[in-house]
């Protein structure tokens, strides 16, 4: 089944927040930001930006009737700045006008003075001046100081993950609108419908009911728009609360850049011992996470790290400790992987340094320590059902890595301008919030007296075609056919308590709420079917929009059961909860069982330096991925290709600077490089693995969204090789992305 919305999204007529015919009365919202990363507010003068005709009324803080607190996690984020600023950009006032053209007039005649106090902008200065977002987190398992004096070998080094910016197609944006009785009605673009919902009843002083938070789909997220959705919505919010008008505020890509947070850079050390058989016995990390300048999802993204701090690999004694250190950047916040991916470089980059100092393949120590059947994880949880060696395995016989490999040295020996290199890049990625409580959804069905069915659910589409997978599990289990569904916005009147769509986990939660729905209505259609067919309800099958009896030439249009219900007066409404069993995780003791299942694969990556200009090409990635048994193949493997584009384009040229003062420097496309047709992978093959599934995942088809981003790592492994072959003095750096700055500088050592 194709994606749903192809068809509308190539002729251009998906709608979207900014796509939504306004009322004729609208107005229109601006930021004012601030032009200091930190600092005093000394003064703000209005007076000139006000005078302006068709300004009508400019908010601050002193305008909210709740609370001037958006903070998720911790309430350590004002909406709007009082007394200080903590980051360039940071929202001080918000300007309502007739139009964007007068509000933009306005806010160039804001003057403000703000006296500059010091700003920190990396990790490792907060963490030596003692500027944390809160306690730090630690997962231990065995005795890491006794195993590394047991140890054959150990090598120490550092490693540094640059962050990434979004650039979702739709930037940041809502449309509030006010309701009777003082009601709101926002239409935003987020992937957290409750969480802005909350958050604006928090700030506006009003209880959840009043505040509808309706979402019909996100022009990409990326996790961009789990938490920073919130505050745009919020301020138009407060506008609307007190100008009952509605407002609209749809962030131009200047200001979206400036004013969000991106992947956390991560500055990390590592220590690692591996005995003579290349087994790693211990393995001891310290990750500084570069927070910004408010908590945010901060610390769950700091988690997530320690979570994925082994990667593939079963290590008998690991010591892991993250700090979230705040500095004066903007709060940075989810991104695809979720801090997994800076976990997964940090052990790479250990492996790779321990390799070059043994003179052997790298793979041979990836090899030598791939998880299996029963091995334990730092966190407590036993692995099961594990596929890493058979994806492993797989990709080097069904790929002929020795061929490869021998293809590699010949080209390596033959050329001088030129080297090529090649890398393993295996992936073990847990599925699940690491938030328990936050696992669990509900879908809203409902059946229509012509046979038509609205489903309604709490995932949010934003272009990893969850809708189509939603329709799926709906067409196939009430056996009808698609064209007989609809899929409904997402809104917190018809399906509330939300989670965010996030952690690969929304096809599996809201899929499963879903499945439960239908089966609950069909089994009320099964009677009414068995009076009509007169047969027994254990016969009764539906399939092609008819149901049959035993035998195939009983049966009776889906329709006419739906009729027959009708005038019985069967409920053909459903409101289903699904909460993911078994998982649970105790952060007194930092041990559980925090994931539902985990998805394997492995990824062989190809790439050819040009040793003259330091450029390179990605030749191919050659995949084996562990999609379960995949519900829509189509589909899942689209994310493969996107989330391995992200991911080496992390890894290779998208390079965030911020300036000793704090201001975005890399703040346009001209100076923010994402791949682009020219840098793709010339070649991607991907090859599902054989699998039987997981029976915790939606129709035992695994999670697809975030796992392939970590693919993208294998490129700069790959990219380090090639230098090595063309410099073979070259000491290992782990500095990413691997850009070909740092690429030439590196041919030349």
């Amino acid at each position: 089944m194709k994606n749903i919305d192809s068809y509308t999204h190539l002729r251009g007529e998906s709608l979207f927040v900014d796509d939504i015919i306004t009322r004729q009365d609208t107005l229109y919202g601006l930021v004012f930001d601030s032009p200091k990363a930190h600092g005093k507010i000394i003064s703000v003068n209005y007076a000139n930006a006000e005078a302006v005709e068709g300004v009508i009324k400019i908010f601050t803080y002193k305008d909210i009737l709740g609370k001037n607190q958006i903070g998720g996690i911790i309430a350590d984020e004002p909406l709007w700045a009082e007394d200080e600023v903590h980051f360039w950009g940071q929202p001080i006032a918000f300007i309502v006008a007739e139009t964007k053209a007068i509000a933009k007039k306005a806010r160039a005649l804001i003057e403000i003075e703000i006296e500059e106090l010091p700003v920190i902008t990396t990790a490792r200065e907060a963490k030596e001046k003692g500027s944390f977002i809160n306690a730090p987190r630690s997962f231990h398992l065995g005795n890491t100081n006794e195993a590394f004096e047991k140890c054959e070998h150990v090598f120490e080094g550092k490693t540094f993950s640059n962050g990434q910016e979004h650039l979702y197609l739709e930037t940041q944006g809502a449309y509030a609108i006010p309701m009777e009785n003082g009601n709101i009605k926002i239409t935003s673009s987020t992937q957290g419908p409750t969480s802005v919902q909350k958050i604006v009843a928090q700030v506006l002083g009003v209880a959840m009911h009043k505040i509808e938070i309706d979402v019909i789909r996100l022009g990409g997220g990326f996790g961009g728009k789990e938490d920073q959705a919130t505050p745009w919505a919020v301020m138009a919010a407060v506008a609307v609360q007190q100008l009952k008008k509605p407002v609209k505020y749809i962030l131009n890509r200047h200001d979206d850049l400036r004013m969000t947070g991106k992947r956390h850079p991560y500055d990390s050390t590592y220590k690692i011992g591996l005995d003579e058989h290349l087994k790693i016995i211990a393995y001891d990390v310290e990750f500084l996470q570069n927070s910004g300048a408010a908590a945010d999802l901060s610390p769950a993204i700091a988690e997530r790290t320690l979570f994925h701090a082994t990667n593939s690999y079963y290590i008998p004694n690991v010591s892991s400790i993250v700090h979230s250190c705040k500095t004066n950047l903007p709060p940075n916040t989810a991104f695809r992987g979720f801090g997994g991916p800076q976990g997964m470089f940090v052990i790479e980059s250990a492996i790779a340094k321990a390799a070059d100092a043994l003179g052997i393949d790298k793979r041979l120590i990836q090899e030598a320590n791939l998880l299996v059947e029963n091995d334990a994880f730092s966190y407590g949880q036993i692995a099961t059902k594990v596929e890493m060696e058979n994806t492993w395995n797989t990709a080097i016989k069904q790929f002929d890595l020795e061929k490869l490999e021998k293809e590699t040295a010949e080209f390596n020996a033959a050329n001088t301008n030129y080297k090529k290199g090649i890398s393993l890049m295996p992936i073990t990625f847990g599925i699940s919030f690491t938030n328990t409580p936050m696992n669990h959804a509900r879908a809203l069905i409902h059946i229509y007296q012509d046979g038509s069915v609205g489903v309604s659910t709490g995932a949010v589409e934003m272009g990893q075609s969850v809708n189509t997978k939603m329709l799926q599990v709906a067409s196939q289990t009430l056996g009808i056919s698609p064209d007989k569904v609809k899929l409904e916005t997402t809104n917190t009147t018809r399906v509330a308590n939300t989670s965010p769509t996030a952690a690969s986990a929304t096809a599996d939660l809201n899929g499963k709420a879903v499945l439960k729905a239908c089966n609950a209505l069909k089994e009320r259609l099964k009677v009414v079917a068995a009076n009509l067919l007169d047969a027994n309800i254990e016969h009764i099958v539906f399939k092609e929009d008819i149901v049959f009896a035993t035998k195939e030439e009983i049966f009776v249009s889906w329709e006419k059961v739906v009729a027959a219900a009708m005038l019985k007066r069967v409920a053909l409404s459903e409101n289903a909860h699904y909460a993911t069993p078994i998982i649970h995780f105790y952060k007194t003791k930092e041990k559980g069982h925090p994931f539902a299942y985990h998805v394997y694969g492995t990824a062989i990556t190809q790439v050819t330096v040009d040793c003259m200009r330091g450029t390179y090409e990605i030749d191919a990635v050659k995949i084996v991925h562990d999609f379960g048994k995949s519900m829509n193949l189509g589909i899942d493997i689209g994310q493969v290709e996107g989330a391995l584009a992200q991911g080496i384009g992390w890894m290779t040229m998208e390079e965030i600077a911020y300036g000793k003062d704090g201001r975005l420097q890399s703040n346009a496309l001209s100076t923010y490089k994402v791949p682009d047709i020219f840098s793709a992978a010339k070649k991607v093959a991907i090859i599902p693995l054989e699998t039987q599934g997981n029976d915790m995942a939606i129709l035992k088809s695994k999670a697809v969204g975030e796992p392939p981003l970590m693919y993208g790592i294998g490129a700069y492994f790959a990219i380090q090789q090639a230098i090595k072959a063309f410099n073979p003095k070259h000491k290992l750096q782990f500095h990413s992305p691997y850009t070909p700055e740092k690429v030439l500088m590196n041919l030349y050592e």
